[in-house]
């Protein structure tokens, strides 16, 4: 037995094996970090990024993960937040609307006051019924003369006694500001005499009289005034009687609170006439 030969070892893979699997081995190791690369998280990703810009001097205020979210078309930065309506617009309506309530207030408390003023001074001549005191619901106070006891029927001329009166005219229009219209009116009967021909001319030269016995008495400004005479055709009364035709002859003062224009010249006046047309 000691001359059987001993069996040679197997020679093993041939060296090629090795290199295969070596290079399986690789294969391997890059598909499987292939993988890990396709199923990272993007979030995380992003957030790597946004860092990444950071660090080489990219600011940014909102993150880089958080989608950017408009609130305003107008606004310079997008930054998340809730959308609020402003009512800056009913604020300054309502403000503006206040305003004007509390003016128009002021302005009707002014009206009654000057009103007021008015029958005050004449208040012995309103008893009498010589003298009317009205308004128009506006800016104009009327102060109505009766023909009775100051202008005797046919004449242009103030009644004896009657400069009294003329005299609290002129204390009452120191008072209040504003323009002066005085008007003369008729009733609708004819009138023709050597002074005056028709109705226009008695009711104009009535309306004179009072405003130069007014200036000269308590020495106003001729340019506050304006005359005008109206004849016949501003009826307040029925003319088919006695009684509506006396109260037709008539001078009214109009005292136009609060207007500064020399009423020729300005529109204050063709504002007034439109105003009184149905008288």
């Amino acid at each position: 037995m000691d001359d059987v030969p001993a069996k040679k070892p197997d020679a093993g893979a041939p060296a090629w094996v090795l290199t295969f699997a070596d290079l399986m081995s690789l294969l391997l190791a890059f598909f499987v970090l292939l993988f890990s690369f396709s199923e990272m998280d993007k979030q995380k990703f992003k957030e790597l990024s946004g860092s990444m810009k950071d660090a080489f001097g990219v600011q940014r205020e909102v993150p880089a993960f958080k989608p950017p979210i408009g609130t305003s078309m107008i606004a310079r930065e997008f930054t998340p937040g809730t959308v609020r309506p402003t009512v800056v617009n009913e604020v300054r309506q309502e403000a503006l609307r206040e305003m004007t309530t509390f003016v128009s207030e002021e302005a009707d408390q002014n009206m009654l006051d000057d009103l007021e003023k008015v029958k005050a001074h004449l208040e012995l001549e309103i008893k009498d019924g010589l003298v009317e005191v009205e308004n128009d619901g506006n800016k104009v106070i009327i102060i109505r003369i009766r023909e009775r006891g100051s202008f005797p029927s046919g004449k242009s001329e103030l009644s004896p006694g009657f400069d009294t009166v003329i005299t609290k005219f002129g204390d009452v229009l120191n008072d209040i500001d504003g323009q002066i219209v005085v008007a003369g009116h008729t009733d609708n009967i004819p009138i023709s005499t050597d002074r005056f021909y028709s109705n226009w001319d008695l009711s104009s030269a009535r309306a004179a009289t009072v405003i130069r016995s007014i200036v000269e008495s308590s020495g106003q400004s001729p340019g506050r005034f304006r005359v005008t005479g109206y004849a016949d055709t501003r009826p307040i009364d029925d003319n088919s009687t006695a009684e509506g035709r006396a109260r037709n002859r008539r001078v009214e003062i109009f005292m136009l609170r609060g207007a500064t224009e020399d009423p020729v010249m300005g529109s204050v006046v063709g504002e007034f006439d439109t105003s009184l047309g149905d008288q």
